[in-house]
């Protein structure tokens, strides 16, 4: 841990492209004091999208440049925002918050009261409710963001703090529950966490009836930090019990009523009377349940037709879904280990990565391993780490070599440095628009599934920036280990970048717990 003396920060904003963004940087670009050394957007939008434009007058103010985040969620979006900067502070920040003008200076002022064992500073964040009538039921829980605990709508963690613990854990696919299992990470580390005073609005974001339905899928995270933390994480994260018992006996009170339902219908003229007694039990309890819930709901809110009646379909829908997504979640991550999860495999570009480039080449005998490629390989493998190519073959597309001459090509190396675990070729041209072809993530997910594993415990390793997308796209570890084919803005945009194919390997060995 080291002590502050360096007040520079970047800014990290993960977006799915809200109107509100725009808002957002403007803010942040006309507010006072010192400005960020950077602002990097995180464009998490899934799928292939048109580049993310900001107006010109954002881009004239601040430093800001854009990244793809391939929709992988909030947690790989800030993961990638904070390792392609080097600055010694990076705050976060969401794209539906609203800085005022004091916001920068502010900022500054709570870094420089870090101590040099604080890890982060929290910023008090101001949801507005309206004036004219009670909040809903919606407003409400979005209202509860301003008595969170270390919550990234606005939160200035110091890298170093973010290089010891790797991040956040990506296992997370919502902006629910990584920042409070970052937050505990961090303190297990031996870090501290303060609240700052600067002060950021965030308005309550426009929502249908359902969403309440919705975001009972955070139950599914609730059992992945009950897996990483204990039972008792909630305690340590400030983040109260939750109702989760009551919905879990609501549900079980709803099975058994349709079980005694289903059980004394096709009894003998209906003569058993355990399954009637179950049913009625069952259902008389479950509506009890259920009007209990809805009464704590509608009492405190606007109390209007169309509250009432969204409030009440909900509440009995509310229950059984927290209870599915919570079973879902338990078994998805029943053998979750901590964050980062071992590497299982690393998967290697051919040409410039593994052997030196001949363009389109056909003769086997133009294989040229690069230098320490057999060296780095065996090291893998005396820790039974799994190993793979993936390669562009755009010559087979082009009609300038055939698929056996690629074939044959592959035999060699695969006789030089093999065996490999997996081979995926992408014959196709550039205009054929495959999903295979780097750096779409087709070769990295059917590498994966062909060795058996999440793509989260593969990696990348490549020479240039389609590797790294590829990887990124499919959610894998990427390393990139530039060549003279490498743009500087592909070296710039990598989170991890290695002097050559012994320093990658050793990069990927050292992040293994």
């Amino acid at each position: 841990m080291t002590a502050v003396t360096d007040l520079r920060y970047a800014v990290v904003v993960p977006t799915v492209g809200r109107p509100s963004l725009t808002r957002m940087l403007s803010g942040l670009g006309g507010a006072r004091g010192p400005a960020p050394v950077e602002v990097l957007v995180v464009d998490d939008r899934p799928g292939e999208v048109e580049p993310l434009t900001l107006e010109e007058d954002i881009s004239a103010s601040l430093p800001v440049r854009a990244l793809r985040g391939f929709g992988r969620g909030p947690a790989a979006a800030r993961n990638l925002g904070w390792r392609v900067t080097t600055a010694p502070w990076v705050a976060f920040l969401d794209d539906d918050v609203e800085l005022p003008g004091s916001w920068r200076e502010d900022l500054v002022s709570d870094l420089a009261a870090c101590a040099a064992d604080v890890a982060a500073s929290q910023g008090r964040l101001h949801v507005p409710l309206p004036q004219d009538r009670r909040p809903t039921d919606w407003e409400r829980s979005t209202a509860g963001l301003e008595t969170a605990r270390w919550a990234t709508a606005d939160m200035a963690y110091r890298r170093e703090a973010l290089v010891a613990v790797q991040g956040f854990d990506e296992r997370f696919p919502r902006a629910y529950r990584e920042d409070a299992d970052l937050a505990l990470r961090v303190q297990q580390a031996g870090w501290r966490l303060r609240v700052g005073v600067r002060t950021t609005t965030h308005p309550v974001r426009p929502a249908d009836d359902a969403v309440s339905v919705r975001v009972q899928r955070g139950n599914a995270d609730d059992a992945l930090m009950a897996r990483l933390h204990g039972a008792d994480w909630r305690q340590r994260a400030g983040t109260g019990r939750g109702r989760f018992r009551w919905h879990a006996a609501t549900a079980a009170s709803a099975l058994a009523a349709v079980t005694g339902l289903a059980a004394s219908a096709t009894s003998t003229a209906f003569r058993d009377r355990g399954a009637t007694r179950l049913a009625g039990v069952g259902a008389v309890t479950w509506l009890g349940l259920t009007a209990d819930f809805a009464r704590i709901r509608i009492t405190p809110g606007p109390r209007d037709r169309a509250e009432v009646r969204r409030l009440l379909l909900t509440s009995a829908a509310i229950p059984v879904a927290a209870v599915w997504h919570r079973a879902r979640g338990q078994f998805r991550h029943r053998s979750a280990q901590p964050w980062p999860p071992p590497l299982r495999a690393v998967l290697f570009d051919r040409d410039g990565t593994l052997v030196h480039d001949v363009p389109y080449n056909g003769d086997p005998a133009l294989v040229k391993p690069v230098d320490g490629a057999a060296e780095a390989l065996e090291s893998l493998r005396r820790k039974g780490i799994s190993i793979g190519v993936i390669t562009n073959q755009s010559g087979v597309g082009r009609g300038l070599l055939g698929r056996d001459e690629v074939d044959a090509v592959n035999a060699r190396i695969d006789a030089l440095l093999g065996p490999f675990d997996t081979w995926q070729v992408c014959p196709h041209a550039p205009e054929d628009r495959c999903t295979c072809r780097k750096p779409r993530p087709g070769m990295v997910l059917a590498a994966a599934h062909d060795l058996r594993l999440d793509p989260g415990v593969c990696a990348v390793v490549g020479d240039i920036g389609a590797d790294v997308e590829a990887a990124r796209a499919a959610g894998a570890r990427a390393v990139l280990v530039p060549t003279g084919q490498t743009l500087p803005e592909e070296v710039r945009d990598s989170p991890v970048v290695a002097t050559d194919l012994a320093h990658a390997v050793s990069l990927l060995l050292g992040s293994q717990r």
